[in-house]
C-alpha cells in the first residue's frame, strides 16, 4: 500500500508562485506516488482573518481551481475542506488538553508569524493553539510522512511529541509518528527580494492577468550597482536573476551573459521576463478560467474528498474515543 501524506494551504487570498513552486509542484509529483490527502485550511485561515472573514469561502472555490489547474487531480488524490470534517476540531479540543502551554509558547513558527503579520492581532488563544490543530490534522488521517521545509521541521516535531505523550499517556499507539518528506524549495523571492508573500504585497499571482504581469515585472529590483546602461552588470545581485532558472530556460546563460557586457538594459531584462512568465502561466490561467465557468465541478471534487476525508477521521476518532472513555 502506499503511504499517506497530508498538505494543505490557508485560504487566505490568491495563490502566487511561491505556492506554486514552494507546494503545488511538489503536490503533483506527490500524489503519483503517496496517498495524499491535500486540506483546505479554512479553520487555520479563520485564526488570522477572523475580524473579516467574508473572502474565505470565496477563496477556497478560487484556490482550488488553482489547485486543478496546475495538475492536482481529485482522481489521485483527496480534495477536501478542513471545516466539512468536524472530527479535526474533536481531536484538537482532546489534544488541547494534554499539550504543554511552554511547548506552544517556544514554537519558532508560532513566535515568526506574531513578528510579520504585524495588520492583525494574533495575541488570541486560537492562535497560540494552532500547532495543535495542526498536528490534529495529521494525525488524525495517520499520515506517515508530511511534506515540509527545514524551516517547518520543529512544528513537525511538535505533532511527533503530541502523539508520543498521547500514546505514554493512554498506553497505546494510534498515531505513530510521522516523518518528514523534506521538500527542495526555497523560499520564492518576491518582486522587492524579501520572500513572496500576500502580505507583503509582493507577488505574482498563478492567474494573474498578462497585463498585470508586466506592469508588477516592471517594477522589480535590479543590480542596485548598475545605474547606465553601458555599466556591466551584476545578475548575482539582482533579484530579476533569481528567476532566470525558472522561466529563461535555455536562454538563462546567454541572458546573464548579456548583462555582464552591458549588451542588455535592465527594463529589455525585465520585458523579457514578463513575455517568459506570461507563457509559463498562460496554460494554467486559461484552464483556471474553464473550470471556474462550471464551478459544480470543483463542489463534486470537494464533495468526493470529504466523504472520503470524513470515513477516515471518523475511524480514527473512534479509536481516540473508545481509548479515553468519552
Amino acid at each position: 500500500m502506499k503511504k499517506r501524506i497530508l498538505s494543505g494551504m490557508r485560504p487566505t487570498g490568491k495563490l502566487h508562485l511561491g505556492h506554486l513552486f514552494g507546494a503545488l509542484e511538489n503536490w503533483k509529483s506527490l500524489q503519483e506516488e503517496y496517498e495524499c490527502f491535500f486540506m483546505v485550511a479554512d479553520w487555520h485561515a479563520l485564526m488570522s482573518e477572523y475580524a473579516s472573514p467574508a473572502a474565505i469561502q470565496e477563496n477556497i472555490i478560487d484556490n482550488v481551481s488553482d489547485w486543478l489547474a496546475c495538475g492536482i487531480s481529485g482522481q489521485k488524490a483527496v480534495i477536501f475542506v478542513q471545516s466539512q470534517v468536524p472530527q479535526h476540531l474533536e481531536l484538537f479540543m482532546i489534544f488541547s488538553i494534554i499539550t504543554p502551554l511552554g511547548l506552544l509558547e517556544r514554537c519558532p513558527t508560532y513566535k515568526e508569524q506574531l513578528r510579520e503579520i504585524e495588520n492583525r492581532d494574533l495575541s488570541t488563544y486560537g492562535f497560540l493553539g494552532y500547532p495543535v490543530l495542526q498536528a490534529a490534522d495529521i494525525l488524525l488521517y495517520k499520515a506517515q510522512a508530511v511534506p515540509v521545509g527545514v524551516d517547518q521541521l520543529p512544528h513537525l516535531e511538535l505533532t511527533r511529541s503530541i502523539a508520543r505523550k498521547f500514546k505514554n499517556l493512554y498506553k497505546k499507539d494510534i498515531f505513530g509518528e510521522p516523518q518528514a518528506l523534506l521538500t527542495q524549495a526555497n523560499r520564492f523571492p518576491g518582486l522587492d527580494g524579501r520572500k513572496m508573500s500576500k502580505s507583503y504585497g509582493n507577488y505574482i499571482g498563478i492567474s494573474e492577468a498578462p497585463d498585470s504581469i508586466q506592469k508588477k515585472v516592471q517594477s522589480m529590483f535590479t543590480d542596485p550597482a548598475r545605474i547606465k546602461l553601458s555599466d556591466p552588470g551584476h545578475p548575482d545581485k539582482c533579484n530579476v536573476h533569481a528567476y532566470y532558472a525558472l522561466f529563461y530556460g535555455s536562454k538563462k546563460e546567454e541572458i546573464e551573459s548579456a548583462c555582464r557586457a552591458s549588451k542588455i538594459g535592465c527594463t529589455e531584462c525585465k520585458r523579457q521576463l514578463a513575455e517568459a512568465l506570461v507563457k509559463f502561466l498562460e496554460p494554467m490561467r486559461e484552464k483556471k478560467l474553464e473550470l471556474l465557468k462550471d464551478k459544480k465541478k470543483i463542489y463534486d471534487i470537494l464533495a468526493q474528498g470529504q466523504k472520503k476525508a470524513q470515513a477516515a477521521a471518523a475511524k480514527t476518532l473512534s479509536e481516540v474515543k473508545e481509548l479515553i472513555g468519552i
